[in-house]
């Protein structure tokens, strides 16, 4: 298979990178593609899409063995599911599938045609194979059960950002970040008090806290 593009996002380390696509639109990334494809002619008609699907690779964890079970994090770890019931990144082929909203497409660029787009759980610099658009007559089933990930709790965290702090992030990621952290970004395993944790995002790394389900910013550098 051949790499056709790549992703620019804020995301430097798969720590804090969304659990799944779609869940935090207020993310946006560019997907630039490489020279061999940067021919507006194979984009004619994309700009009617509203959504596109993204076939990637999972460029951090490839390797050569495969196991026919895994344990989801969001089961607390411990759990085992067939692989092929999750969507974990250990798999006999390291392919990721995300949906994405395509908010523009910028024709006029040295780079070929650059895709932007919201909603992204990828890290910068991920490898893509492939961009096909999301076709809502057969690509969405609203009756359709989500296996064990009906019961999980998706509670956000309380966020708490000294405005000193908040100064350092760029005002046009701010809501973003704010997302980001509300949807917990710890490994589910991960519940200490007392820990401090550090994220990167968009080149800065936020370190916080996480107490009585409350995430408290205490340093960005």
């Amino acid at each position: 298979m051949k790499v056709i593009a790549h992703i620019e996002s804020d995301f430097n380390t798969k720590f804090g990178v969304p659990r799944q696509s779609g869940v935090i639109p207020e993310l946006t990334a560019r997907i630039i593609f490489e020279p061999e494809y940067r021919v507006a002619e194979a984009f004619r008609g994309l700009e009617d899409f509203t959504h596109i699907w993204i076939l990637w690779c999972f460029s951090e964890v490839a390797r050569d063995e495969w196991n026919p079970t895994v344990r989801p994090p969001r089961l607390g770890g411990n759990v085992r599911m067939g692989v092929f019931a999750t969507r974990s990144p250990f798999r006999p082929n390291p392919i990721g599938l995300s949906s994405v909203r395509l908010l523009k497409i910028d024709w006029d660029t040295p780079e070929g045609p650059i895709l932007y787009v919201s909603g992204a759980d990828l890290m910068n610099g991920t490898p893509i194979y492939d961009i096909k658009p999301y076709l809502p007559y057969t690509d969405s089933h609203p009756e359709a059960s989500g296996g064990f990930t009906d019961n999980l709790n998706a509670d956000e965290l309380k966020i708490t950002i000294p405005p000193h702090l908040l100064e350092h992030i760029p005002e046009n990621k701010r809501e973003a970040l704010l997302h980001v952290l509300a949807a917990d970004p710890r490994p589910s395993y991960q519940k200490d008090n007392d820990r401090i944790y550090g994220m990167e995002f968009c080149g800065l790394e936020i370190k916080f806290q996480v107490q009585n389900h409350i995430l408290t910013v205490i340093s960005v550098i």
